[in-house]
This record gives C-alpha cells, sequence and structure tokens, in this order.
C-alpha cells in the first residue's frame, strides 16, 4: 500500500484506469472519484472502481495524500484554485496531462508551499472515453515522462515514480520544455494531422465521401481512429502547447512542401530517398517496443 488516501479528479479514459490499478493492487487503503458529472459518478460506483464518488471536490481531496489531475489540461488551473485551501499539508498533486509547461504555470500559482506537485504524462491512450472505457493493462510497458519541478521533494518524486510502476510503466524523468517539444512532434502533429485529413473527406461531395468511408485503407482507417479521440481534451492540448506545436508545425510544412516540389517535378529519387528514411524510424519504433 502506497497511500493511505488517493484521490482521483476526473474519471475518463486515464483516471478510471489508474483507479482500476488502484483497487486490484490495493495501493491506497481509500480511493475517492470527483467528478463534475453526477452520472460518471454514478457510473463509477456501478463499476467498483472506487471506495466514494463524489461531485464535492473540496471533500473529495481533505486528507488526501495524493491528489491525482486527470482532467483536461485547460482545466488544471481551475481545479488547483479550488482545492488549494482543502488540500492537507505534505500532500502531493500530480497530473497525467499531454501538456506540461502551461499546465505547471497554471498550477503552481494556486498550492501552499507545504503541498507538493510533481506533473506527469502516461503515454497511454485509445480513442475512447468515459470511466467504462478504462482498464488495468492500459499503461503496461508505456511510457510514463515524470517532469519534476527544479525545488520538488525527492521523496514526493519517489512516490509519483512508484505509482507509476506499479500500473506496469517504464519511467522516464524529463525537463519540462523538452518534453512538451518532444510529444508535439510524436502526439500533437500527428493529432491534427489526423483532424484535417477526416475533416477533408467529411467536406467532400456526399457520394465521393460515402466511397471514401466504404472503402477506407489501413491509413485513413487509423486516421480516423486518432480523430476520434476526445474534442475537449485536445482542443486544450493544443491550446496549451502553442509554441512547440507551431514550431513543429512549421518543420512539417517545409517538408510538405518539397515533397510538393518533387511530384510536381516528376522527381522520383527525392521520394525514394525520402521514404527510405522515414522507413527507417517506423523500425527504430518497433525495436523500442512501442508499435503495439
Amino acid at each position: 500500500m502506497l497511500f493511505n488516501k488517493v484521490t482521483i479528479i476526473g474519471l475518463g479514459l486515464i483516471g478510471s484506469s489508474i483507479a482500476r490499478i488502484i483497487k486490484q493492487k490495493n495501493l491506497a487503503k481509500t480511493l475517492v472519484a470527483v467528478d463534475a458529472s453526477k452520472a460518471v459518478c454514478d457510473k463509477v460506483m456501478e463499476l467498483g472502481i472506487a471506495d466514494e464518488a463524489t461531485r464535492e471536490i473540496r471533500n473529495g481531496v481533505a486528507d488526501a495524500d495524493l491528489v491525482i489531475l486527470a482532467v483536461p489540461v485547460g482545466a488544471c488551473g481551475a481545479v488547483a484554485e479550488q482545492i488549494r485551501y482543502a488540500l492537507k499539508d505534505g500532500a502531493i498533486v500530480t497530473d497525467t496531462g499531454s501538456v506540461k509547461g502551461t499546465v505547471v504555470e497554471q498550477v503552481m500559482p494556486h498550492l501552499k508551499d507545504n503541498v507538493h506537485f510533481v506533473p506527469a504524462h502516461p503515454i497511454a491512450g485509445t480513442e475512447h472515453s468515459g470511466p467504462e472505457a478504462g482498464f488495468t493493462e492500459l499503461f503496461i510497458d508505456r511510457w510514463c515522462i515524470i517532469t519534476p519541478l527544479p525545488d520538488s521533494d525527492i521523496q514526493a518524486v519517489e512516490k509519483v515514480t512508484a505509482l507509476w510502476e506499479a500500473c506496469g510503466s517504464r519511467i522516464e524523468i524529463m525537463d519540462v520544455k523538452r518534453h512538451d517539444l518532444v510529444l508535439a512532434i510524436t502526439s500533437h502533429l500527428p493529432h491534427l494531422i489526423a483532424y484535417t485529413i477526416v475533416g477533408t473527406a467529411t467536406d467532400l461531395e456526399e457520394d465521393t465521401k460515402d466511397d471514401v468511408i466504404k472503402f477506407s485503407a489501413s491509413g485513413f482507417r487509423d486516421f480516423t481512429r486518432i480523430a476520434a479521440s476526445d474534442p475537449v481534451m485536445w482542443r486544450d492540448v493544443f491550446l496549451n502547447n502553442k509554441e512547440a506545436v507551431l514550431e513543429i508545425l512549421q518543420r512539417f510544412n517545409e517538408d510538405l512542401t518539397g515533397l510538393q516540389k518533387a511530384i510536381r517535378k516528376g522527381n522520383g529519387q527525392q521520394l525514394e530517398d525520402h521514404f527510405t528514411k522515414t522507413r527507417k524510424i517506423r523500425r527504430e519504433v518497433i525495436e523500442a517496443g512501442q508499435a503495439a
């Protein structure tokens, strides 16, 4: 048992998966779920993935050793403001968002000096959401990036690390700024492209769109899966990692322009060289165990 009481705020895919693991592995004596939706709280209790479920956020975090913010990144600051005076001395607050810089900026001003904030990001997910979508295997052999702050309490970092190791994650410690740049290319840009491609298909003439859906090849199917992700979550990701996303998007546009010119000029060698180079990356992803 790692904690006496854990409170998870936000019981979507990530939050409900963590809750299931905590219950299954008996990592906390008491597990409290907090969600603004009564329907979600009712479903949590029906599924039995928490000891308590409440919409009262301050009551939910009272006496908690660990509070996990599993809400969209744009909501973290407001949540931190609400729980500020309800947190006990020595409490640890962590999050699960895929943006770290703005989350730190939004959360830290609302936490008391004797509360420890340890940002974290599990790199795992599906296109599904809600408490029914969670499952205990979600984080197994997936990376969880922990981004301690310069003055983070080492014991708090160790506690958060131990939680994610218990979830089956592989741990990487990373600087906040580097995290946001790396995720801009590995996660945020692919989602932006997926939303764009599927949006383009949506705007086609009706008969053409029907054929696109009917004869979807694996590439388009993969894009539709990504584009089916939680729209609120991804809206907040792009708005809160603006600088890194725009930097990577500019590089992508330059590369895309180069490919456009190669196609227009019939430069097959340039295309083949580019495809050969990118094929190598796929092999490296597979070798790193991140293809499934």
